[in-house]
């Protein structure tokens, strides 16, 4: 990893701010879009690149909003990779969003998040937290593939429990889901039959597929030569060089995601669960300088 001073932290409108305490990652997921040509990186992706100044940068510009508003993070590099557990960059930041009264939606796949239920707990009594974990394969063996270097799906099921207890809503992220690898009746159904017991609010899907694009497109079809021989080829065959690449199962799994989401009264649309991701109940929205 190297370290760096940002200029800036946060990204968007006032109702809902964005910010990437970190950029690139270590958990090494075959299928990861981050890694994408088009996100301009100039170094190793491996190379974590810290924004060491995070902390300042983000009680700077909480301090000059006049209303609170939900502060998202991990949509580009997972707040909580390795580095995190010894920097605690990301602990800092959530210290400064309570401190000043606003929400958090962060989104992981690791269970490092768990050092910091004491202030996600508090978050969510003050104002709102919402944690959003990615599944894409219930197979722990198929998830050392696909996700070697984060804990297995197994745990973060466990986490989704353990934020449950804590009274901290859950959103999951079931996606991406790959072509001929976990593309199927079973592994759709037993995942959200998890989600189902342990009472997440909604699950993102988009088509049940993958997009690939230059950058991350390489770094995949190098993972299937490895561990799945053949496949590349049986990708090449079926979508040439497509960004969407949908399952031939789409259809099917579809419906059975919209089954169970509706039966159990999950949110089962990305409009849904982004909608309820960025909104802070209004009686926390009303804050004045003079409030800090």
């Amino acid at each position: 990893m190297h370290f760096t001073d940002a200029k800036s932290i946060l990204s968007g409108k006032n109702g809902y701010c964005g910010m990437n305490i970190y950029r690139g990652c270590t958990h090494g997921c075959i299928y990861c879009d981050s890694r994408s040509t088009c996100y301009q990186f100039t170094h190793p992706f491996e190379d974590v690149e810290v924004k060491q100044n995070a902390p300042e940068l983000l009680e700077k510009a909480l301090k000059s909003k006049r209303k609170t508003c939900m502060i998202g993070t991990g949509a580009m590099s997972d707040p909580y990779m390795h580095c995190e557990k010894e920097l605690q960059l990301t602990r800092r930041c959530l210290e400064i969003i309570l401190q000043y009264g606003f929400g958090a939606a962060i989104q992981t796949k690791s269970d490092l998040i768990l050092r910091d239920i004491d202030l996600l707990t508090e978050i969510s009594r003050t104002a709102k937290c919402v944690v959003q974990i990615t599944l894409t394969t219930y197979d722990d063996d198929l998830c050392k593939i696909l996700e070697p270097n984060v804990c297995n799906t197994k745990r973060r099921i466990e986490v989704l429990s353990i934020l449950q207890e804590k009274g901290i809503p859950t959103i999951v992220w079931l996606t991406p889901i790959l072509p001929f690898i976990n593309d199927t009746k079973e592994n759709i159904s037993a995942i959200l039959n998890e989600c189902v017991r342990t009472g997440v609010k909604g699950v993102i899907d988009f088509g049940m597929g993958l997009t690939l694009r230059e950058g991350d497109r390489e770094y995949y079809y190098a993972a299937l030569d490895k561990f799945f021989p053949g496949m590349k080829e049986r990708y090449i065959k079926q979508y040439g060089n497509s960004y969407e690449l949908p399952s031939p199962n789409s259809k099917e799994l579809k419906k059975l995601f919209q089954n169970i989401c509706m039966d159990n009264g999950l949110l089962s649309t990305p409009d849904d669960c982004f909608k309820f991701l960025q909104e802070l109940p209004e009686k926390y929205k009303q804050m004045s300088l003079f409030d800090f």
